[in-house]
């Protein structure tokens, strides 16, 4: 009586054994996943003239008042609900004040150094745009909060500072395409951008 079931034990063993292996041999590694991003088309209209300055955004952003608590007037965000990020724009007077210029640009450039410590690369470029404005284009490489900004002044009466972020946790190579497709909305926004009196 022991040994048939002895034997059946024997052949359960076997049998686990046998497809266990199997299932080894038959895995494969998957694929790191990257979530899906459905990039529609540009599409643009002008912001509402309610600001000392006048640009086109993407019909698929919401330009809504910042609601920071030290925001000042005509600061706005840019929103992109369907990819949790925003441009937020912030605006001051020049004042036909050189020090008062400076003092903008400065806090501008600290604001792009805090990213130095996880930046891979920081590059920056002015642009001429067709209003006959110049514009400082900077674009940072890496794990980085903000991965484009720009400064724009007529250095007289009018300064404007953008900056990109995104309210998530994916990584910023998952974000490429995003990114990519913002950025050409930043570009389309100072192409578009005047200054209104």
């Amino acid at each position: 009586m022991l040994k048939p079931l002895l034997l059946v034990a024997l052949l359960g063993l076997t049998a686990c054994s046998s497809s266990t292996s199997n299932s080894d041999a038959d895995y494969i590694p998957k694929p790191k996943g990257y979530p899906r991003i459905d990039l529609p088309p540009h599409r643009y209209v002008s912001i509402a003239p309610t600001h000392p300055y006048q640009f086109e955004v993407n019909r698929i952003a919401r330009v809504l008042p910042d609601t920071f608590s030290r925001a000042e007037p005509h600061w706005i965000f840019v929103d992109y609900p369907a990819f949790h990020a925003t441009i937020q724009l912030t605006y001051k007077p020049v004042l036909n004040d050189p020090a008062r210029l400076r003092a903008m640009l400065q806090d501008s450039y600290k604001l792009v150094g805090k990213h130095k410590i996880k930046a891979t690369e920081i590059k920056e470029q002015v642009q001429k745009l067709p209003s006959g404005l110049w514009a400082n284009v900077i674009e940072l490489q890496g794990e980085v909060p903000s991965q484009v900004q720009f400064i724009t002044t007529d250095t007289t009466t009018h300064f404007l500072r953008g900056a990109l972020y995104f309210n998530t946790a994916t990584a910023n190579d998952s974000l490429a395409p995003v990114i990519q497709y913002i950025r050409q909305d930043v570009q389309h926004m100072l192409q578009t951008l005047k200054w209104r009196k």
